[in-house]
C-alpha cells in the first residue's frame, strides 16, 4: 500500500462531465496535467484512493476530463466532486527528469530532413504541456516540439540534432 507521504496533491475534481462518468479535474500546474498516469489517487475521508484512468482528454493546459475505471455515470461521478487528486511522488519526478533530459540539447543546432539548418536551441520552455525547443536564427525565433517521434538523428561531436519535422511547423 502507497503512503500518503508518497503523494503529491496535483489537482482537485471539479464537476461530472456528460453521461459517461467522466469527471473534471483542475491541476495545480500544467505540467501535473502532462504526465501519462494510468492511476490517479482521490482522498476520500483522509485515505488516498487508487482510480485506473480510462481515458484522458485535456480541456485546457490545466484541466481535462477524465474517465475513472467503474465509474460509469453521471451519479457516480458526483460522487467524486472537490476531492484532492494525488499522483505517486516517482511518476512527478521522472516527469521532471525528461524535461531536463531536453536541457542537455541547449547550444546545439537543428537541420531538417532537407538538409536545412533551421537554427540554434537557446532554450528549452516546458511551460506548456508540450515541451518546445526555442530556436533562434539570424532572422526569426522558431518554437519547436521537443519530441522523439520528430528526432532522427543526434551528433553530440559536431552539437547537431537532426529532426523530420511536418511540413508547415517551421513556415512564418
Amino acid at each position: 500500500m502507497i503512503s500518503r507521504d508518497d503523494l503529491l496533491h496535483v489537482g482537485h475534481t471539479q464537476k461530472p462531465y456528460g453521461i459517461r462518468g467522466e469527471i473534471m479535474i483542475l491541476f495545480r500546474r500544467a505540467e501535473y496535467a502532462g504526465i501519462d498516469a494510468e492511476f490517479y489517487f482521490l482522498e476520500i475521508d483522509g485515505i488516498p484512493v487508487p482510480f485506473a484512468v480510462e481515458e484522458f482528454t485535456y480541456t485546457t493546459d490545466v484541466s481535462a476530463r477524465v474517465k475513472l475505471e467503474d465509474v460509469n455515470d453521471e451519479k457516480q461521478a458526483s460522487r467524486y466532486v472537490n476531492m484532492k487528486v494525488l499522483l505517486p511522488l516517482e511518476a512527478v519526478n521522472e516527469m521532471h527528469t525528461q524535461n531536463e533530459e531536453w536541457e542537455f540539447f541547449v547550444g546545439y543546432s537543428i537541420m531538417d530532413q532537407h538538409g536545412e539548418i533551421l537554427g540554434v536551441i537557446r532554450e528549452v520552455d516546458n511551460t506548456t504541456i508540450n515541451v518546445l525547443f526555442v530556436v533562434q536564427n539570424d532572422e526569426t525565433e522558431l518554437l519547436i516540439p521537443a519530441t522523439e517521434d520528430f528526432i532522427v538523428a543526434v551528433d553530440e561531436e559536431n552539437k547537431l540534432l537532426e529532426m523530420y519535422l511536418p511540413e508547415g511547423l517551421t513556415d512564418e
